[in-house]
This record gives C-alpha cells, structure tokens and sequence, in this order.
C-alpha cells in the first residue's frame, strides 16, 4: 500500500503544499510522479495531464466570467450595502459574524446555486469588518467551507440534488437498489458531523483574537461608505447578475449564464464601454489561479485513473477489511486519499462504488450503511485539498489582502476540522444503521 502510486503521489502533494511550494507545481510534480511510479514514463503523463485538463474545461471557463461578474458588482454600491446590513447585523460578535457567513453560504449550493462566485464579491470588501472584530480568518475559512460543502451532502436540492443522484445511480448499477429519498434519509448524518466541526472550530479552536494589518480597504473609507445609496449603474449590474442566475437555471450551463449577465451589464451601463477590458482583466486576475489549478487537478485524476492505481488501492483495501468497524474506517480512509487527489467529490463516486458496493455487502452493512459510506467516501477529502474549489474559493476571498496562506490557513484548518468529524461520523453512522 506504501508503494501505490495514489498513496506516493498525495503524500507528495501533501508534503510539498505544507512546505509552502505553489500549489499549482506541486499538483504538477505529484502527477509526474503517479505516472512515473504506475509505469506510464513521463512523455505519456504530460500528454495525460493535458488531454484529462479537458474534464474541468467548463469549471475553469465558468470562473473566468463569473469573476468578471465579481468584477463588475465589486464597482458598484451593491457590495457596501450588504456589508452595511452585516455590520449592523453582527456589530461586535465575532462567533456570531462567523456563523453568519456559514449560513450565508449554504445558499450558494442550494438556493442560489452560484457555488464559489460570491467570495471574491462578499469577503474581500468585510476584511475591515474582521479586522476590527480581530476574527480569527481560519474560523472564516472553516466557515465557508462548511457552506460550500455541507449542503450537497445532506440535502438533495442545487449540486446536492446532482450528488445525490450520481450516488443513488452508481449504486443502483452495482447491486445495491436504492431510491433518491433513500440517499436523502441518511446523508444528513455528514452533515451533522461537519456542523459539530463547525462549532468546534468557531467556538474552540479559533475563538481567540488575531491581530492582521488592516491593508484592504481603510477603516476610514469603510465609515464614509457607510450609507450607500442605489444608483442606475447598480441596479444594471443588479439585473445582470439576476438574469446570469435565472440563464443558469432555464440552460444548465454556469458559462452561458455568466455570459448573459455580462452582456447585459455592458448594454444596460453597468459596465461602461471602455471599461471592458479592465473588468475582464480583474476577473481574470481574482479568479483565473483558481480555474487553472481545477484544470491540472483533473489532468493529475486523469493520470491516477490510468495507472490503475486506484483500482488495486480499493483492492487493498478489500482485503484488509476484518469486520464491520475495520472496514467502515478503511472505506472512508481510502476515499480520503483518492479525493484529496482528483480534488471533486462528484467524480470520486463512481470509482469506489464498484468495490464499495459489494464489499458493505459482503460485511454485512445495510443499504442505508453503504450509502452513508460511499456518500461519506467520496465527500472525504474535499475539504482540506489544496486542490479542491471549496478551500481555493476561501482563500481567494481572505487574502486578497495577502494574510491569509492557502495552506495553512484553510487547507490544514478545514481538514482537521472536517474530514476528522466525517470519518467519525461515518463510521458510527455505519455501524448502527
């Protein structure tokens, strides 16, 4: 198991991350070295890395015109007046300001399926708010994850509703018959187990005050936009960010939708002519680091899928299983690794349920034990990879003032914070269902 190549390689990336290396070289080398330690040789890994960065073209093209969108609103007043609500909202609560934003969040998976698209927007422009209140930004971190991730575990609406029927179907195709009210009826357990992390982390281990350098926006500016009023530029930029969610809705396509918001901006005045370019421009810089470490992650799952590494790892792992804990535990251990890897819960799926299935099974779980597993499995992991969009968006948000490290300010805190709860979780949910 030490030598597999998924194990070598994330221990790789893991290593090099907590080294401070580039998260996007570090994705690079680690691939190099799955393909290299699977016998595929290096010429055949790069063209790998590069055909499989196709998987998550639409991503990375969808961030690109969605930061665009956060371009275009963070001109306008529409950020300040809802800063303005918050700050009276939260005054001088900081647990409270925490809980705030987790809640807020869940709204970008469900309600308003825009996913990460409203941190560069909502976070940046509060800086001075958490500055002043001394908030500890790993609880921020802790707490946008949260929102990012806990609703398409628990519920089956927004990308919930897609997660739940990748799982329902992969496990229908493999012997385990299950309806979506069946998925529905025990993946809330994973997301009680992340909302325990949560408290945890904003109540225990990031409660105490942190100082930072308040560089972002001055306090001063900050009171003399206090009272900011709607103007016709914002209510422009208003109906096009509405019309990019309803384009999204009626199409099913996160692109086209970001793009119809924009080109309305442009034709109603949101977005001045001659402005374009700049707006396009500081869309690109917030978020173009973001798409382009998506893209290298899906080459890098593309190189694991290859080499069969993965395949043999969930062999292993079958054969170690010595009862239902052992098993339980060794499940939810391998989709850890196999997730921190590829970077998305939705793609793990479909590689473990293959083995996963008959091997609950053959361990005696019920149907509802399995699905907690496997939903559990896959959803391991994606919190805590410096790959994965739900720690990339939190750190696009709290260090555009550049005190906020990637690493160790939210890849470390929301994996101790989240996947400890969910393999506890999990497996004390397996067991007595």
């Amino acid at each position: 198991m030490l030598t597999n190549p998924v194990v070598v390689s994330i221990l790789v990336m893991g290593v090099l991350c907590l080294a401070r290396l580039n998260v996007l070289l570090a994705i690079l080398i680690s691939a190099l070295v799955a393909g290299i330690l699977g016998g595929i040789g290096v010429e055949k890994s790069i063209n790998l890395l590069i055909s499989g960065m196709a998987g998550n073209l639409e991503t990375a093209l969808s961030y690109i015109l969605l930061g665009a969108l956060a371009s275009a609103i963070a001109r306008t007043n529409l950020t300040l007046i809802l800063i303005h609500y918050i700050a009276n909202f939260v005054q001088n609560r900081r647990l409270m300001f925490c809980l705030f934003i987790a809640f807020f969040a869940c709204f970008s998976q469900n309600l308003i399926p825009v996913h990460i698209a409203f941190i560069p927007i909502l976070i940046p422009p509060l800086l001075p708010l958490m500055n002043r209140l001394k908030i500890d930004r790993r609880a921020v971190a802790c707490a946008l994850t949260f929102g990012l991730k806990a609703p398409y575990v628990s519920f089956s609406v927004g990308f919930g509703l897609i997660f739940h029927t990748i799982l329902r179907d992969q496990l229908n195709q493999n012997g385990v018959n299950v309806d979506l009210s069946d998925v529905s009826s025990v993946m809330w357990i994973g997301g009680l187990s992340m909302l325990i992390g949560l408290l945890l982390a904003v109540f225990v281990f990031y409660r105490k005050p942190r100082e930072y350098q308040n560089t972002y926006l001055s306090e001063e500016s900050l009171e003399m936009l206090e009272r900011p009023r709607m103007q016709r530029k914002d209510f422009a930029v208003l109906l096009g960010a509405i019309v990019a969610f309803v384009v999204q809705l009626w199409a099913g396509s996160l692109p086209l939708g970001a793009l119809c918001g924009i080109v309305l901006m442009v034709l109603l005045g949101g977005i001045q002519w001659g402005e374009i370019d700049e707006v396009m421009e500081e869309g690109f810089k917030m978020m173009a680091f973001i798409a382009f470490v998506m893209l290298v992650a899906a080459g890098f799952g593309a190189i694991l899928k290859e080499t069969g590494a993965i395949q043999s790892l969930v062999d292993y792992v079958a054969t170690l299983a010595g009862g239902k804990f052992g098993g339980a535990l060794m499940m939810l251990l391998v989709g850890l690794l196999i997730t921190m890897g590829i970077g998305t819960s939705f793609g793990t799926i479909p590689i473990i349920a293959a083995i996963y299935c008959p091997l609950g099974l053959e361990l005696g779980f019920s149907p509802a034990a399995i699905i907690l597993l496997v939903g559990i499995a896959g959803a391991l992991g994606d919190a805590g990879s410096p790959a994965s969009d739900s720690t990339l968006g939190p750190t696009a948000g709290l260090n555009a003032d550049k005190q906020h490290n990637h690493i160790w300010d939210t890849c470390v805190p929301t994996f101790l914070t989240y996947n400890i709860s969910l393999i506890v979780g999990g497996t004390i949910g397996a067991i007595l269902l």
